[in-house]
């Protein structure tokens, strides 16, 4: 801050003006001992005044009024991100910053509610450059302490036609009905998104009512965990274990045809004794097949809503161990504060040089692409 001050004035402490024609202005000792939080203590330091200005010095390097670095700032809504409690934050900054760190509870409180003013400028940001080619669609049911009801947040994740997967959406609904989900297509819609390829969800019906009003156009395809397990629901526990065996196979068939002989075999097996599982299997079959009309080596990123569910378990275990969330707005910033956290390592989609095709419009059969001419003979061939 001196050399600041220097670099103002134009001249050393006690060095004398050069030229009578030199701006009249002066140092003017120093103000009183201020404490500076860093994240390598706290220092005392005094700001350096300057008089013959027309208007009021201030430091670039340390703005008024500013009584911790950016460092600190950034550091307390990680903390309580990854779970210390706010009663906590003072015993646990005393020791990091030292016994005169400047901290109140008004302050904390302060920088805690950054993060709710950054996600609500995230959720009003442009969407537009940015060119969706698969969507993983799901809902986390949050209990915040003074709701009366489970939370609904919707969240979407995006592969980009570079191969990046991305948060696209965290918004809170009521459940996941096709109202709220269809009013955050609309949005996502209004705000500069393209029409995805392929969308990923779970069994429930608000999300493909949604898609056929806002995106009619998009393919659909279930999330093959969530049948799985639904499947199962419907069996007694003592077959249950074989019955998964045979299901847990039937997504990595090579072929629709093969998947579609897999899911017969298991007809032939359980449909006397046990026809609500099968009947619950055969629900929604298109769906659920719906991943061979793409690339085969994107076929594991597509059977599963995994992209939403894995950073999801780090939410859930936030959420649940923590009695804080006093309110839904502030739990839905909290949960897209650790979903940014969690998309610095979302990997890659695999192969992305296959996105640009796949976003064009190529068509694929069992994974593999089919050329233009081959698909024009086969329509003929169907037409004779």
């Amino acid at each position: 801050m001196e050399e600041e001050v220097t670099a103002l004035v134009g001249r050393r402490k006690s060095e004398r003006r050069v030229g009578v024609d030199a701006p009249p202005v002066y140092r003017n000792g120093h103000g009183k001992p201020r404490k500076l939080a860093m994240m390598g203590g706290t220092l005392a330091v005094r700001r350096p005044r300057v008089r013959g200005l027309e208007e009021r010095f201030e430091s670039r390097i340390l703005p008024l009024f500013r009584r911790r670095t950016e460092a600190v700032g950034e550091l307390l809504p990680q903390l309580y991100l990854h779970g210390l409690a706010q009663g906590d934050f003072e015993l646990a900054l005393r020791g990091l910053l030292g016994e005169g760190a400047p901290l109140s509870e008004s302050s904390i409180e302060r920088l805690r509610g950054k993060w709710v003013a950054e996600f609500q400028a995230w959720r009003q940001r442009s969407l537009r450059g940015q060119e969706p080619v698969y969507l993983w669609a799901d809902g986390i049911y949050v209990k915040a302490g003074l709701e009366k009801d489970k939370a609904c947040l919707l969240v979407i994740v995006a592969g980009l036609r570079d191969g990046r997967k991305v948060v696209l959406a965290v918004e809170s609904g009521y459940r996941e009905s096709a109202e709220s989900w269809g009013r955050l297509l609309r949005e996502l819609r209004g705000r500069g998104m393209s029409a995805p390829r392929l969308v990923v969800a779970d069994g429930h019906l608000g999300i493909w009512a949604a898609l056929a009003a806002v995106f009619p156009e998009v393919a659909e395809q279930r999330c093959w965990n969530h049948k799985i397990v639904n499947v199962l629901d419907a069996l007694p526990k003592k077959l249950q274990v074989e019955a998964r065996e045979l299901l847990c196979r039937l997504p990595y068939a090579p072929t629709r045809r093969e998947a579609l002989r897999q899911r017969e075999e298991f007809r032939s097996r359980y449909g006397q004794q046990q026809p609500k599982a099968v009947e619950t299997l055969e629900r929604d079959w298109e769906r659920l097949v719906a991943f061979y009309a793409f690339p085969k080596e994107h076929w594991k990123h597509l059977r599963t809503t995994n992209p939403v569910e894995s950073p999801f378990a780090v939410v859930r275990l936030r959420t649940a161990a923590g009695k804080r969330y006093k309110k839904v707005v502030n739990a839905t910033a909290l949960i897209w504060r650790l979903l940014m956290v969690a998309e610095r390592s979302f990997r890659r989609l695999d192969h992305p040089e296959l996105l640009p095709e796949v976003a064009e419009g190529a068509t694929f059969e069992d994974g593999v692409r089919v050329l233009r001419e081959e698909v024009n003979s086969a329509t003929e061939e169907a037409a004779a």
